[in-house]
């Protein structure tokens, strides 16, 4: 399944009219979906400045317009096409304003896309998005002449093309992309056709962009990948040392770099030596996005997960014997075709058994070409809506039971930016992956600062700098 956390990324920037009149015209991308997809747009958009385009600030203000697609869910793919859709009235206006949508949709429709949306100009797939540039330079600005273009086809090179352009501008927490694709085929999921078969990335080329990014001023990296426990398999082999645990090791080694996460890991790759890190390997963070999916080993059975609810919460137990501070989050899917109220029931004894911090909840949506999308059962969404709200529920309340274990404590919080809610006051996560909001000053951004937790929320911690003598 692709990453969980969904949110959806403008790329933008601001360029000067002398700047403008020099390049070859402006580009805006809208991002939906996971870090992965927010992490490829920022290297196209790389790519794209340094063959002579600029950064727009908006739809209107740009000659290009791209949209880097998820297909995880229907709904990301509704919202995409509906936001195409509204963005093709401006061709009306502006005949050489270019279309162009990249990734995962693009990868899985490819040339029928043009006949949802006949604006398009471009439909770039998932390993194409290295020759953008390229494409976009042989379409020309002359709408008469212009004939679409379809590129959805393998290309393994791509992937160590695309991740060599850092982002324009370094945050000081940011993603690096290790691998791409996914071979485990979850009877519901569309990444394995999207993203294609695992391919990794060397230890080293990784390594050398994480020390690219610290110079510019990244703290704090997020490793991904679609199942981060299978890195280096086919490259490097499974024998002795598991090849993720090297790579978080050389990582580690990086100076200037204070933390490090990854997701996600799939829980029959979670081996001792990979919990044992979180307890040696101090850069590491305490927090662990650990998939369930269900609770009911039957159901898994069907998803083809692999392993079985007994096998997941040993794992969890095992963890937090060596771990007791970490904090463990998961992806859970409801309405499952053929899930039964026992069913229901068993991911909410698990639930509670293994006892998340926090959990990403997602109704079972249809997916072209999958296994689960021509089995018998598919439920009504009146069901799946009803379980849904239960489990959040749940959920909710046991985010706030740990949240306000924190009150009083003083937690490590590396400052990230102002508050999204609150620009008036800073947000940063604990070690643990918690939002955290604070009053403070601009010049905190990028530092490590102690916070007292005054108070907590289920999905948001507030407190106050610790003044240490």
């Amino acid at each position: 399944m692709c990453m969980p956390l969904c949110v959806s990324v403008v790329l933008s920037g601001s360029v000067s009219m002398s700047e403008q009149a020099q390049t070859r015209g402006r580009f805006f991308i809208r991002t939906y979906g996971c870090q992965m997809n927010e992490r490829d747009s920022q290297s196209v958009a790389a790519l794209l400045i340094e063959e002579g385009w600029e950064q727009a600030t908006s739809m209107e203000d740009a000659d290009i317009i791209l949209f880097n697609t998820c297909s995880v869910r229907d709904q990301a793919e509704r919202k995409a096409l509906g936001k195409m859709g509204m963005t093709a009235v401006l061709k009306k206006d502006r005949p050489d304003l270019v279309l162009g949508v990249m990734g995962c949709m693009a990868q899985s429709r490819g040339a029928e896309l043009l006949e949802r949306v006949p604006s398009l100009d471009l439909v770039a797939g998932t390993q194409q998005f290295h020759r953008v540039p390229e494409i976009l330079g042989k379409l020309g600005s002359d709408s008469g002449s212009r004939k679409s273009v379809v590129a959805v086809g393998e290309d393994q090179a791509g992937l160590s093309l695309l991740a060599r352009h850092a982002p324009t501008e370094v945050a000081v927490s940011g993603f690096v992309s290790i691998m791409r694709g996914c071979n485990q085929r979850c009877s519901f999921c569309i990444v394995p056709s999207t993203r294609g078969e695992e391919q990794s990335r060397s230890i080293e080329e990784i390594a050398d962009e994480v020390e690219g990014l610290v110079a510019a001023g990244l703290r704090e990296v997020t490793l991904l990948g679609q199942i981060v426990t299978s890195y280096g398999v086919k490259e490097l082999g499974s024998r002795g040392c598991m090849p993720f645990v090297r790579l978080i090791e050389r990582v580690h080694e990086i100076e200037g770099l204070e933390r490090i996460r990854f997701t996600s890991p799939h829980p029959k790759g979670l081996r001792v030596e990979l919990m044992e890190a979180f307890r040696d390997l101090p850069k590491l963070c305490e927090h662990m996005h650990l998939p369930l999916q269900s609770g009911s080993t039957r159901i898994l059975k069907q998803m083809r997960r692999t392993y079985s609810k007994e096998l997941f919460l040993e794992k969890v137990e095992r963890l937090r014997s060596l771990v007791p501070s970490i904090a463990i989050t998961t992806d859970i899917i409801v309405g499952f075709p053929g899930e039964t109220e026992e069913d229901f029931q068993d991911t909410i004894d698990v639930v509670k058994a293994a006892d998340f911090d926090n959990a990403f909840v997602f109704r079972y949506s249809k997916r072209r070409d999958t296994p689960a999308a021509a089995m018998d059962g598919q439920l009504p969404e009146e069901v799946k809506q009803e379980r849904n709200q239960i489990l959040l529920a749940l959920l909710e309340e046991q985010a706030m039971r740990h949240n306000q274990c924190l009150v009083g404590s003083i937690e490590e919080v590396l400052v990230e930016g102002p508050s999204k809610r609150n620009p008036d006051r800073l947000s940063g996560r604990t070690r643990s992956n918690k939002i955290v909001v604070y009053p403070g000053s601009p010049r905190h951004v990028g530092q490590l600062l102690p916070i007292r937790i005054e108070r907590a929320m289920p999905f948001t911690l507030y407190g106050d700098p610790v003044i240490l003598e």
